[in-house]
C-alpha cells in the first residue's frame, strides 16, 4: 500500500438552524466544514482545516449563533458553495481520499445541497459512519452522540461543540480509537 492508502478525511459541517421551522424561503445551507486528515497506519491526525461558507439562500440565526458560535459577518466572509467544493476537491483531495463522518448527516446534507446547487459533489464513494461502526466496535445498542462516544472512550473533547474544525478534530480521535481496537474497515 501507499501512503496515501492510509489516509482519511474525517469531516463535519455546520448548516443554518433554526429553534423551529425555517423562516419562508430559506434553507438549510452548510456554513462551515471542518476537516481532520488521519493517517491511520501512524495512527495520528495530520491536519485540522476549516472552511467557512457564505449561505446563499439563508441567514444565521441568533439560536445558530448560540449553537455554533458563527456569526452572519464572519460566513459573510467564507467562500460559495461551489468554491468550498472545489477547495475540498483541490487542497483535501476529497474525491480520491475515503471520508468519514459522524452519522451520515454531513454526507446528505453535502448530496442535497449540491443537487439543489447544481455543483459536482466533491467526495468519492469511500464514506464512512464512524458513529455506526464506534457503536459496533463497543458493542452498543444505541448510537451515541459525539461527545458521549467521546466519554465512553475516555477520550477529552477538544475545542468547542458544534464548531466544524473542532468536532472533525474529535471525531478523528475516535476513527483513531477505533483503528486501534483493530475495529476500522479496511480500505
Amino acid at each position: 500500500m501507499t501512503a496515501d492508502e492510509y489516509l482519511l478525511n474525517v469531516v463535519d459541517v455546520e448548516a443554518t438552524c433554526w429553534e423551529g421551522e425555517p423562516p419562508p424561503g430559506e434553507v438549510c445551507e452548510i456554513i462551515e466544514i471542518g476537516l481532520t486528515v488521519v493517517d491511520l497506519r501512524a495512527g495520528e491526525r495530520l491536519g485540522k482545516h476549516r472552511v467557512l461558507v457564505r449561505p446563499a439562500r439563508s441567514r444565521v440565526s441568533s439560536f445558530c449563533t448560540e449553537l455554533t458560535g458563527l456569526t452572519q459577518a464572519e460566513v459573510d466572509q467564507g467562500l460559495s458553495f461551489a468554491e468550498a467544493c472545489r477547495e475540498l476537491a483541490v487542497r483535501h483531495r476529497a474525491g480520491l481520499l475515503p471520508w468519514a463522518s459522524w452519522g451520515d448527516y454531513d454526507r446528505h446534507q453535502f448530496t442535497r445541497q449540491c443537487l439543489r446547487t447544481e455543483v459536482p459533489y466533491p467526495f468519492g464513494h469511500r464514506h464512512t459512519n464512524a458513529k455506526a461502526v464506534f457503536t459496533a466496535s463497543y458493542g452498543l445498542r444505541r448510537r451515541p452522540g459525539m461527545a458521549q462516544a467521546l466519554k465512553m472512550a475516555g477520550l477529552p473533547l477538544e475545542g468547542r461543540h458544534h464548531r466544524g474544525d473542532d468536532d472533525a478534530w474529535n471525531i478523528a480521535a475516535l476513527v483513531l480509537d477505533v483503528s486501534g481496537r483493530g475495529d476500522w474497515p479496511a480500505g
